[in-house]
């Protein structure tokens, strides 16, 4: 599995906009066949900052999500509300998604 995680720093004045501004980027990213999961997070950190963490099922999958329509109309969408360059952490994980966390569990 192709493993991403990108850290989106967002103009103050547009923070709150910026779900809104990538919601078709969003919904076309998670119809591809061969994507896991694609989700946004809020930084608690740097609220002007959203992260994402995107998972595709191979080295195939992740080139024709770069290669879309989509993609590349969700970075036009998304240049004009950064403040900066994004940060990135991409590799190819040996696993196929989502696993339990074997050090916690609920209690009760």
């Amino acid at each position: 599995m192709i493993f991403i995680a990108v850290k989106f720093p967002v103009r103050p004045e547009l923070v709150e906009e910026w779900p809104e501004r990538v919601a078709a980027f969003t919904e076309a990213t998670r119809a591809e066949p061969g994507n896991v999961f694609f989700e946004w997070s809020r930084s608690l950190d740097e609220p002007d900052t959203y992260v994402l963490l995107e998972g595709f099922a191979d080295a195939e999958a992740g080139k024709a999500h770069v290669e879309s329509d989509h993609f590349k109309a969700g970075l036009e969408a998304m240049s004009g509300a950064i403040a900066a360059t994004p940060s990135i952490i991409n590799v190819d994980a040996p696993v196929d998604g989502w696993g339990e966390m074997a050090e916690l569990s609920p209690q009760g």
